[in-house]
């Protein structure tokens, strides 16, 4: 059930520096980093039926075995057997790497690895997609954009002309801006602390901005004020505890909805009155937008070709594999969104 791909081009998603940083966790090592990236199957092994060598893929760090009770929900993304998992650095069929230096194992993150020129990934986490989609740019929909997108689309479902409130306005968060400005939101609130974010997200639909710097009283006392009595939906895109609770306070008794994207530090809690769910506030999670990789991810795709979804604002530099180090040096420094890199040349 593994495909061995050709990476052509990856990108560097805020995952990899934090797993690379390995502050947090106990850090496997060696082990190749990247997972999100656009490539054409070079190779299949026994069990795989459904992608033949010159497919174009996109890698996935989690899966969809199509027969476990979460990939047989309607409502579930979060396949049993291929879930993500950052402690994991084997392959699932036999428990062994198939990376190797000098006989000795380099190890496999999230199960796609594509720091590398080539790469072998389970085929439950591809997607394949329509061979016409130019990589350089739909590599982007493997991690954040989409997940940020589906967290609006698929779960927050603002309607046409409602107010939508955004946590922070990185990749992922300007992901969700772009589903709200796709559903036809009529305000799109940006929220964050470094106020240099705000000119670049007007690209992405934000038509205003607050930076809770800037207010002596909590943020979510601040949005509601704004839209008298609160915002419709509200996508959290931080991590931050606190931001969490300001994008559940935030919204609109009797129908808001708030969205969880921002993965928290392991040992995170929050607290916040029960009254604010008695008034009729839902407050709801997602992973990866709620999108199944192989089902759903061909057709966002489909609306990058169709020109109804900009990918091309998410992308702020490029660089050859060569100068890898210089895309993490971007991102330390918080400079633009996505850096694209390129395996050849």
């Amino acid at each position: 059930m593994e495909v061995r791909l050709k990476i052509l081009f990856t990108s560097l998603c805020h995952t990899d520096v934090f797993f690379w940083e390995a502050k947090a966790q106990d850090s496997v090592f060696p082990r190749i980093f990247g997972h999100e990236a656009a490539g054409i199957v070079e190779s299949v092994g026994e069990g795989v039926t459904e992608l033949a060598p010159g497919d174009h893929v996109l890698p996935v760090f989690t899966g969809e075995c199509k027969e476990c009770a979460h990939c047989k929900s309607e409502e579930s993304n979060m396949c049993s057997l291929l879930r993500i998992n950052t402690d994991r650095g084997v392959m699932l069929n036999d428990g062994q790497t198939r990376f190797s230096i000098n006989g000795k194992p380099i190890y496999h993150f999230v199960g796609t690895s594509t720091f590398s020129e080539y790469t072998v990934v389970h085929v439950g986490c591809l997607a394949k997609i329509n061979p016409l989609a130019p990589l350089d740019k739909v590599c982007i929909l493997s991690c954040g954009i989409t997940t940020g997108l589906g967290a609006t689309l698929n779960v927050a479902k603002p309607t046409k002309g409602s107010s939508v409130a955004i946590f922070g306005l990185g990749a992922v968060g300007l992901g969700a801006a772009e589903g709200a400005r796709l559903a036809g939101a009529s305000r799109i609130i940006g929220v964050d602390f470094n106020s240099s974010r705000f000119e670049g997200a007007k690209k992405f639909g934000v038509t205003e901005f607050v930076n809770p710097k800037d207010y002596k009283k909590p943020v979510q006392e601040v949005i509601v004020e704004m839209t008298d009595g609160g915002v419709d939906r509200s996508v959290e895109c931080t991590g931050n505890t606190n931001a969490m609770i300001s994008a559940f306070e935030c919204v609109h008794d009797g129908w808001g909805v708030a969205v969880l994207v921002g993965v928290p530090h392991k040992d995170a809690e929050f607290k916040t009155h029960p009254m604010n769910f008695l008034n009729e506030r839902t407050l709801k999670g997602t992973f990866f937008g709620n999108y199944k990789p192989r089902s759903d991810l061909p057709s966002v795709v489909e609306m990058y070709m169709k020109k109804e979804l900009e990918l091309e604002k998410f992308i702020t530099h490029e660089v050859p594999f060569s100068e890898i180090n210089k895309a993490f040096e971007l991102m330390l420094k918080g400079e633009g969104l996505r850096c694209i890199i390129r395996m050849e040349g």
